[in-house]
């Protein structure tokens, strides 16, 4: 071997070298200035609430501001695209959510590819929906709305936000679970939804605890059943979907992602304090008013629960034929 080659193999592996024990001290240094959490979501929604008590709690904890970044646009692509393009150090993070695990079979030209791409953090909050009715409309328990619906095939109209939203494939799910044939009717968002619920264009709602309990509460709408797996603390008398359909869970989870590659150690980190947080009773006490159950675990856990729901959500668009606006 001559020389030149002698010299170029050495420095190669001296840069190697140089380069593992520079992630090292990266590591142990984090976080040495501010963190971004980008958020697909406008300032004032759920996922953008969820966000500023993550950073709020993030930033006491780590020492450094975390501070978000609104990126709202194509269901959460936009802010998506913009962390898969960050450098993996732990100084730009995602708030992913239900939408990102759906989006993976619903759009089939995206720019990356969300279980690849992104490094799962941790999990933060689930959000059940609650499947609901007019106050005029006869069925008073889950299993009797799906009787009505299989008596009249096509003609039970429910509403729910978006194509493509968590409560529109889990609208979706219930009938692929149980052979029903309900229409569910995609609005801009889920207050128009409501409105026509209401206005009888409609027998019904799919929407977020937070979002219909107002008009639970003054009985113009009867909640027939959460999606989650156990019962909402918001609305403790009302049954789960589950206990009727044995196996049907859904709801609108979000949690903290990061660019693949970022190292084990500050996933860890990360994990480590938003756990911390999850365990905190104030912190409990926000995410149950705004009707959510925290989501503990490591982030080998958020991934296995990210991959399922990832297989579930396809199952269910490929099933209803469901195509993005």
């Amino acid at each position: 071997m001559d020389a030149s080659r002698r010299r170029f193999l050495r420095l190669a592996g001296t840069s190697g070298a140089l380069s593992i024990v520079s992630g090292i001290a990266g590591a142990a240094d984090y976080p040495a200035r501010t963190v971004r959490l980008v958020v697909g979501g406008t300032p004032g929604s759920a996922p953008d609430v969820v966000a500023r008590l993550t950073a709020h709690w993030l930033s006491q904890r780590l020492g450094q501001t975390v501070f978000i970044d609104n990126r709202n646009g194509a269901s959460g692509n936009l802010a998506t695209e913009a962390v898969v393009a960050a450098p993996p150090d732990g100084y730009t993070l995602l708030l992913i959510s239900a939408s990102n695990a759906i989006n993976v079979t619903l759009y089939n030209k995206l720019k990356f590819n969300f279980v690849r791409d992104i490094a799962p953090v941790a999990g933060v909050v689930g959000f059940p929906m609650v499947v609901t009715v007019n106050a005029s409309f006869p069925a008073k328990t889950l299993p009797e709305l799906l009787s009505y619906a299989k008596e009249h095939p096509g003609k039970l109209n429910i509403g729910t936000p978006p194509i493509g939203s968590p409560q529109h494939v889990a609208g979706e799910l219930l009938n692929m679970m149980t052979g029903a044939d309900i229409v569910f009717v995609a609005y801009r968002g889920g207050p128009d939804a409501i409105s026509d619920a209401l206005g009888g264009q409609t027998q019904g709602v799919v929407g977020t605890v937070l979002l219909t309990i107002e008009q639970i509460r003054s009985g113009k709408l009867r909640p027939l059943a959460v999606t989650g797996q156990r019962r909402s603390e918001l609305l403790p008398d009302v049954p789960t979907v589950n206990e009727a359909v044995p196996g049907f869970e859904a709801s609108q989870w979000i949690g903290i992602g990061a660019p693949r590659h970022t190292s084990k150690e500050i996933i860890e980190r990360l994990n480590r304090e938003i756990n911390a947080g999850l365990g905190d009773d104030a912190l409990k006490a926000r995410l149950i008013a705004l009707g959510g159950a925290e989501i503990p675990g490591s982030a080998a856990e958020f991934e296995r629960y990210i991959a399922g729901e990832t297989g579930k959500w396809a199952k269910v668009i490929k099933f209803a034929g469901i195509k993005p606006e």
